[in-house]
């Protein structure tokens, strides 16, 4: 079932809207917290995914105003673009500096170079996709099963080096992803519908987007916390002082309490305030008679609670 006269199918069309939803959500996302590169690069695999859906749903199409040798180059360049920057966002994304080589050189080398030379200036000469394909699909499919094993190997190490499970089941997810676009090589040499391809290549998308709200929710809940904290502490420092306050306390006995909280002994606020140790005595049993308590623990736990 094709969409707006097209030829574009209902499934592909469904990827193409969740995909761009997705992306404005993630735009926005992106702006309101520049400083979160993830989203960044999670933002530009979105805008590769949804090139190749339209292209690949789009193309070929001899009612677009586009010679179809030019619409093929399209549809398998948006493909190639988008499988090489796989290893670009594992590098990137998830910090596996051993991919630097691949993300930088071995792409170009052994995915776009393979590419331009088989699939823009062959077949502009030779006007044969068929041959091209035979030919131009060889070194991508071998160096994919190399990248494969090349990215899941970086993940080990890298859970080898710092034991974070959460981290390396969110890599091993997204390693699953990828996987199913070493497919990819092999539709070229057999025909295969649209719905087979964009099934294929677009079941990652689903679990990426899973992935994705799942870190969300997860740095949500870290953030929540970290601030929830952060006013606690900021409610204890203010009861404390309205404490100190409310039962007379002076600035200097103020700063006696606050060492007292740290588990300073009176020998040691005595050095830390220059003054003698049977001056702490005093002002500590000042502070006791001011508050009508009988030891640290309890003047601490006086000063910590709400005053009735």
């Amino acid at each position: 079932m094709l969409v707006f006269g097209t030829q574009i199918h209902i499934v592909t069309f469904i990827f193409i809207a969740l995909e761009f939803c997705m992306l404005i959500f993630q735009a926005a996302r992106y702006f309101y917290l520049p400083q979160d590169k993830y989203s960044g690069w999670f933002m530009t695999l979105l805008i590769l995914y949804l090139l190749y859906n339209i292209t690949g749903g789009l193309f070929p199409d001899p009612k677009i105003q586009i010679p179809v040798p030019v619409q093929e180059m399209i549809a398998y360049g948006t493909g190639f673009l988008l499988a090489s920057y796989f290893p670009f966002y594992f590098y990137k994304a998830f910090d596996l500096r051993s991919l630097r080589w691949h993300a930088l050189f071995g792409v170009p080398l052994f995915l776009m170079s393979p590419y331009l030379v088989f699939f823009v200036i062959v077949y502009a000469v030779n006007g044969n996709l068929d041959v091209d394909i035979k030919y131009g699909m060889i070194v991508p499919f071998i160096y994919a099963i190399i990248l494969l094993w090349v990215i899941f190997r970086a993940i080990y190490r890298k859970y080898q080096e710092s034991r974070d499970r959460n981290k390396y089941l969110e890599e091993i997810a997204m390693y699953c992803t990828v996987t199913p676009w070493l497919a990819m090589t092999l539709f070229g040499l057999v025909e295969e519908s649209q719905l087979v391809e964009v099934l294929c290549t677009n079941t990652g998308f689903i679990i990426i987007t899973v992935i994705y709200f799942w870190k969300s929710a997860h740095q949500a809940r870290l953030d929540y916390e970290r601030q929830r904290r952060a006013n606690m502490a900021r409610t204890h420092t203010e009861l404390f002082q309205a404490n100190c306050l409310h039962f007379g306390l002076t600035r200097t006995e103020i700063l006696i309490v606050r060492m007292l909280y740290t588990g300073l002994r009176n020998k040691e606020a005595a050095e830390k305030m220059f003054v003698s140790e049977e001056t702490i005595k005093k002002h500590i049993q000042n502070i006791f008679r001011k508050t009508n308590v009988k030891n640290r623990s309890a003047l601490i736990h006086k000063l910590q609670n709400p005053h009735h």
